[in-house]
């Protein structure tokens, strides 16, 4: 059995400070060009292929563009679609990027450059006339047009098609040059936070916490073994602890869940609509072999390859993961309002079958930009993934699911593995090899992924590593993240790894997205015991507005004690990427403890001023975008750093900010994120 360590410490990363992310037109991540684009000026990672390439020159040269200037103008708009940031560029539905129209420094903007460079050239097949203006405007398709005929003015070209400004730090338009290009000279990065203060205010470990949907001060924690309560929230400095009844849970699910160490509830989610619909949902293991409604087929299949006989196990699939509906409907007249859900399974969303008792993942969260459901599956366990199953493109293993669970599955969606549909946006319908729910794939083990709340199209996983590597991966539509191939950005065995690959992935390494971050083992392994990393989210309150401008990291050393299993972090860092979009991070040490003021005691590292959390399970963000950390010890939150005497600059007093836009800061003002990642220390086999 597997057996948990107590807490090594936290790693807080931070990816792609200015623009977004890195991201397609497709919603897809851009892919390494080996020998760059022939005819657009792009290398490295790039969003077009070779053959996409070749359109864009064959559709530039039918334009037959006379004039030099317009025409090199006219091409680098064509090739934007190739930028790796394009996805950031282009509106919805629209061919052309937004074109930059406030000047860079004292210099022309770039759509002034256009119109007073294109206005009176005729352009075949102009791609502004094949804009929603043009169209409006009557001009027929393969006719020559200028500028001025379709536009009065600079200004109204300009208002159609500019967006946002052309300085340094631009990232929501288009200048006519490559956006990795505009950030090249910053390399001053964010000042570092002096330390980060925490209080306690639980002393029951939980696994799961999710705001209530409401938006009031109100949360919901659960349990591994199957119970989930209804908490409130103290405010900052009153000196309460977390209003909960751990008498009186919200629901008790312990009769339909798996408790094992690796089994549990995993995760639980309450639908976008719940005020007004009251549905809820569990993410949890069941055994077949103790429970009648455990049935499902197994991840390990005819379709996909895989050999049950050959798991080495006497009892293949006795272990599934699961994905259920309840609701709080009968036990209140109002579901906001509601204390109480019913225990009854509502409707089974989804029921697959384990290979192995390892990596097997279970989080589960809804978009905040589309209400779809995403379900985080690991790779069904086994060294190196003996079946590949993560690659697997007929396989859920080892994948990032996305479904909606508002619509009835049609009649010709019955070869689904649930009661679900699935959205029409969903990558099966660019690559029909790939089973229609899959979002990403390439996962051993995707613990605890989160949004951030302020750009949802940053969807952040970290992946544990089997022995080796610890991930964080930004989780794009279609993304592959490598494992079984890879670990992190280490070659996996490939003699173990390529059994009954008949229907794997045909992804060659150009197609792999490797990890935004990550460590080596090696790095942290001073002791005894292996490294796991579980995941976090963005830090988007202002409680602390020094954290919400830094880069934060983790470099650990452990203090291993005889038997005791005493081992504490004994270091938090800020890591900056410099320069900016560069993907080289420097590190500068930084302390972090416990309120002097806490509701709750808080222990400390003997001889240290470090919190002694021990094991950390998972972390949680509440409505006012407070985050916590949910340790076996208890609940904590970070609060203001001068609780725990650390200046900050910008903290007003000893008040907290409003939560909302970012602190003000006098020196950079880049946009800058904060994601929290928690490492545990397991003996026997990784998780």
């Amino acid at each position: 059995m597997e057996v948990f360590l107590p807490l090594l410490g936290l790693l807080l990363m931070y990816p792609y400070p200015s623009f977004s992310l890195p991201m397609c037109t497709t919603l897809r991540a851009p892919v390494i060009a080996k020998d760059g684009l022939a005819f657009c000026p792009y290398k490295g990672r790039v969003c077009c292929d070779s053959t996409k390439d070749s359109q864009l020159q064959m559709q530039f040269e039918a334009m037959n563009i006379s004039d030099p200037n317009c025409a090199s103008a006219i091409k680098s708009i064509l090739c934007a679609t190739c930028d790796e940031f394009s996805g950031n560029l282009f509106k919805v539905e629209s061919h052309i990027p937004l074109l930059c129209d406030t000047p860079p420094d004292s210099k022309q903007s770039f759509c002034t450059h256009v119109w007073d460079t294109c206005q009176n050239v005729s352009i075949r097949n102009s791609p502004f006339a094949t804009s929603l203006q043009g169209a409006a405007a009557g001009f027929p398709h393969n006719t020559s047009s200028k500028l001025t005929d379709l536009w009065q003015s600079r200004s109204d070209f300009c208002t159609a098609f500019g967006g946002g400004g052309g300085g340094p730090d631009a990232a929501d338009c288009f200048n006519g040059r490559p956006l990795q290009q505009l950030n090249s000279n910053s390399t001053q990065p964010p000042v570092p936070p002096k330390g980060m203060c925490l209080e306690r205010l639980g002393d029951k470990g939980y696994i799961n916490m999710a705001a209530h949907p409401d938006g009031s001060d109100r949360a919901f924690f659960s349990d591994l073994p199957g119970r989930i309560w209804l908490a409130t929230i103290p405010t900052h400095a009153s000196g309460q602890a977390l209003g909960i009844d751990e008498s009186a849970p919200f629901v008790d699910l312990t009769d339909q869940v798996k408790y094992d160490t690796v089994f549990g509830l995993m995760g639980i989610a309450f639908h976008p609509n719940f005020t007004q619909n009251g549905r809820f949902f569990a993410s949890f293991n069941c055994d077949k072999e103790t429970s009648t409604t455990c049935s499902g087929r197994c991840g390990c299949n005819s379709d996909v390859g895989c050999d049950p006989s050959k798991i080495g196990s006497d009892h293949p699939c006795q272990y599934h993961n699961v994905v259920a509906e309840y609701t709080v409907n009968g036990t209140s007249s109002q579901p906001a309002k509601a204390t109480k859900g019913k225990p009854t399974e509502m409707r089974r969303i989804l029921t697959i079958g384990l290979p192995f008792t390892n990596s097997h993942g279970g989080q589960i969260l809804f978009g905040p930009h589309d209400g779809y459901l995403y379900i985080m599956l690991g790779d069904g366990g086994g060294r190196n993934g003996p079946f590949r199953l993560a690659q697997n493109k007929k396989s859920l293993l080892g994948k990032i699911i996305r479904v909606d669970v508002d619509t009835t599955p049609k009649a010709d969606d019955l070869n689904l593995w649930g009661n679900y549909s699935i959205p029409r946006d969903n990558p099966y319908f660019e690559d029909k090899e790939l089973l229609p729910e899959i979002w990403a794939l390439g996962l051993r083990n995707p613990w605890r992924c989160s949004f951030d709340s302020q750009r949802p199209s940053y969807f952040l996983c970290t992946d544990i590593g089997q022995d080796r590597y610890e991930e964080i991966d930004v989780i794009t539509k279609g993304g592959n993240y490598g494992w079984s191939i890879y670990e992190g950005h280490l070659p996996v065995d490939s003699q173990q790894s390529s059994k009954n690959n008949q229907t794997t992935s045909d992804s060659t390494e150009t197609d792999l997205i490797f990890p935004a971050m990550g460590y080596h083992h090696s790095d942290i392994n001073k002791k005894e015991g292996s490294a796991a990393i579980t995941g976090g989210s963005f830090y988007r309150s202002t409680t602390d507005p020094c954290m919400y401008g830094s880069i934060l990291d983790l470099e650990i050393c452990s203090n291993y004690l005889r038997q005791t299993y005493d081992l504490y972090a004994t270091a938090l860092w800020a890591a900056a990427e410099t320069p900016t979009n560069s993907g080289n991070f420097t590190s500068t040490s930084i302390p972090f403890g416990c309120a002097r003021d806490s509701p709750l005691e808080c222990n400390s590292v003997p001889n240290t001023n470090l919190a002694a959390l021990g094991y950390i399970y998972s972390f949680g963000e509440d409505n006012k975008k407070d985050v916590y950390i949910l340790a076996s010890t208890g609940v904590y939150r970070v609060v203001q750093p001068s609780r725990c005497n650390y200046s900050c600059t910008k903290e007003s007093g000893t008040q907290v900010q409003t939560p909302g836009s970012p602190p003000s800061s006098s020196g950079n003002n880049l946009e800058i994120v904060l994601y929290i990642s928690l490492i545990l220390v397991l003996v026997g086999y990784m998780l």
